[in-house]
């Protein structure tokens, strides 16, 4: 009898003090067991449990029941001496009791954990739930979903089940957890789409992440679903955080949780593997290592609605930690695989698109992944198509959108045709379904686009003035500092400083209010280029040092990779008086160039004084990729083909950047100035 346990949130199982499972034979003598433990340690008549195991009891139904309940004697006693009374299953009046330990049934277990967790702390709270959710292996008594002795029970068992998930989350937002809470919650809802508290957990949940428009687009879905579906109107609790939200109450953000005084007295389940969490928001390592295990239990469990969540929860880490973006890719892949291999194409769609963390570097950082994510987005297009239905135009055409945004961006700086072409579609179908979020990836797919040629910063800055817009009107605070980053780099293109300063401190204002710490890294660069740009050279190296050691790590190679030695070759060549041959002596091609070594090398040939050698490198350079750094690896290039009088490189150089007259050369990157591109023409029409 002792150490016995028994299960019944899930299959109904029963295992002996070292945890295995103990054999109950057939079907009817596990319903036996589990019509006892429904009866919570009451008497149970035999008649009554002939009546709910038969329909039609036959002569022999009651001799059955008693060699089922000798067989299960025997397996939960099984040291239990000949002849001696049973202990566990006891035979008392006209029937049966199981005489279980309180917390030897789950089920009992869980219930005294989700009502002691409504007396703790929200930390305490927070870890006495999710032990308790964890003994849940599936429906409650699952193989007797339809027995009319089990209904009520499983009902009860469910809505408490409901409730513990809900008080999870709202535990989570009490702790500032609010992008943990999001993809349960998510999940929640897509299997109990009628929980108004649910509903209002995620608005809630999806503010405090800084997402105000998504958190008016689910409290939309909300109000539709209860009119559409059951023909009444959201409870008063929606409605009054609606306002609240368009208002930006204060009252919805978080409040510090309070400490509790003493410990609170063990949980009579096992405690959960994973620590519980502080009081206060988690750090960026644990919260990703948090993501990274909800990911893969929603491969193990291969649902549907945790896919999507996980992918959002993964989203969120790449614009709030440090490392995010770099962690963020490493399983971004994976989730795409997992959606493509369920066969749902409009699964497929979301997860890829879901994906929508603004990207303000134009170069991309891991090419053979983009080419893996176009492709799986171009696959998924073309199963959309294959799959439209007329009658749901709406949400088929926000997917083929966010497919086309999700191309577009990766195609950057590719030159590839198909990137301005998905830009343009994309972009028609956001502002043909008037959907704000949906406009904001769009244009920065359009960003990503914009860099083709030289002397675009106009149309960059005007899609960084139409994001600052949107974002202010719609609470979308990430595509905000998006906005802000764009024109800080544009402004600073044009010269226009001034502009290009406001636009960096609202960057580090909306930065350190929301936690986007990658956004901080860019303005940190920026003010290097100032220095640079006003021939602060000394200074300029010393902010261009601090600002690398803020990208290590940060997962973006095109950014982290060789822009400190080509920092230095910037300030060497941005003088009036600059030459190639002075800064060939500063290169040093031991050093790691990252993707900018080709220009690195041209110049460093220069060293060599074999000038038919230095010659051929430079005609061997590649047309710079359609980046933010097109015009600055144009200018280096004009500068050795000044040194060498190569007229030939030298005209085709002056065709390059002659539309960007007027601007300061690199400096649209937001982190590098090679001078004025005035200064480079003028160089190249002299020498004609």
């Amino acid at each position: 009898m002792e150490g016995v346990t028994f299960g019944v949130l899930g299959p109904v199982v029963a295992w002996d003090r070292y945890g295995r499972a103990l054999a109950l034979k057939g079907p009817r003598h596990r319903a036996v067991l589990a019509r006892l433990i429904v009866a919570r340690r009451r008497v149970v008549p035999v008649a009554r449990v002939v009546e709910d195991l038969w329909d039609e009891p036959g002569p022999r139904a009651v001799g059955a029941v008693q060699t089922f309940v000798g067989a299960l004697r025997r397996a939960l006693e099984p040291d239990r001496p000949a002849r001696a009374p049973a202990r566990l299953l006891v035979t008392e009046g006209p029937g049966y009791a199981l005489r279980a330990a309180p917390d030897s049934v789950d089920a009992w277990r869980f219930e005294s954990a989700v009502a002691a967790a409504g007396t703790l702390p929200p930390a305490q709270a927070l870890e006495r739930l999710d032990s308790a959710l964890e003994l849940w292996r599936g429906p409650a008594y699952a193989e007797f979903a339809r027995e009319e002795w089990a209904r009520g029970e499983r009902s009860r068992l469910c809505e408490l089940r409901l409730q513990a998930v809900e008080g999870q989350a709202r535990a989570r937002l009490e702790l500032g957890l609010a992008a943990e809470a999001v993809p349960e919650l998510d999940a929640h809802l897509a299997e109990h789409p009628w929980r108004e508290g649910a509903w209002r957990l995620l608005a809630l949940a999806l503010y405090r992440m800084g997402r105000q428009a998504d958190a008016l687009a689910v409290l939309r879905r909300a109000r539709e679903l209860l009119a559409g579906e059951l023909g009444m109107d959201a409870g008063p609790e929606l409605r009054a955080l609606e306002t609240d939200i368009l208002n930006q109450n204060p009252n919805l953000d978080p409040t510090p949780p309070a400490r509790a005084a003493a410990p609170a007295p063990p949980a009579p389940s096992p405690p959960s593997a994973e620590p519980a969490p502080p009081a206060g928001p988690l750090p960026p390592a644990l919260l990703w290592t948090r993501a990274v295990a909800a990911y893969d239990r929603t491969l193990a469990a291969g649902a549907k609605a945790r896919l999507e969540s996980t992918v959002g929860l993964i989203r969120t880490v790449a614009v709030t930690a440090d490392s995010g973006p770099h962690a963020a890719q490493e399983h971004r892949l994976a989730a795409i695989a997992a959606a493509e291999e369920l066969g749902d194409p409009e699964l497929a769609a979301r997860v890829i698109g879901a994906y929508d963390v603004p990207a303000i570097w134009t170069r991309s950082d891991d090419p053979e992944q983009a080419r893996q994510i176009v492709t799986a987005a171009r696959r998924t297009l073309a199963a959309l198509t294959a799959v439209a239905d007329p009658a749901r135009s709406g949400p088929h055409e926000a997917a083929r959108c966010r497919l086309l945004a999700t191309i577009a961006l990766e195609t950057r700086g590719s030159r590839s045709p198909a990137g301005p072409r998905a830009a343009r579609e994309a972009e028609e179908i956001a502002r043909r379904l008037n959907d704000p979020a949906l406009l904001a990836f769009a244009l920065n797919g359009t960003f990503m686009q914009s860099c083709t040629r030289a002397g675009l910063a106009p149309r960059r800055d005007a899609i960084g003035a139409e994001l600052v817009d949107l974002a202010d009107r719609h609470g979308l605070v990430n595509f905000a500092v998006l906005g802000h980053l764009i024109r800080m780099q544009a402004r600073g293109a044009l010269g226009d400083f001034d502009a290009a300063d406001e636009h960096a401190a609202a960057v580090d204002g909306m930065s350190e209010r929301h936690e986007r710490p990658v956004a901080g890294a860019f303005t940190q660069w920026y003010r290097a280029l100032r220095l640079a740009a006003s021939g602060q050279s000394a200074r300029a190296e010393a902010a261009y040092r601090a600002a690398a050691v803020r990208l290590r790590g940060a997962g973006m190679p095109g950014v982290e990779r060789g822009l400190l030695p080509l920092t230095r070759l910037s300030l060497s060549l941005a003088g009036a008086s600059a030459s190639a041959a002075e800064a060939a002596e500063l290169v040093d091609t031991d050093e790691d160039w990252g993707p900018y070594r080709p220009w690195a090398e041209a110049i460093a040939a220069l060293r060599t004084g074999h000038r038919a050698h230095a010659r051929a490198v430079l005609r061997a350079l590649p047309e710079p990729p359609a980046d933010l750094l097109y015009e600055a690896l144009c200018c280096l290039e004009t500068a050795v083909a000044l040194e060498l009088g190569d007229q030939a490189v030298l005209e085709r150089l002056h065709t390059r950047l002659l539309p960007a007259a007027g601007e300061l050369a690199g400096a649209g990157s937001g982190l590098i100035a090679l001078g004025p591109v005035d200064h480079w023409l003028t160089a190249i029409t002299r020498r004609s």
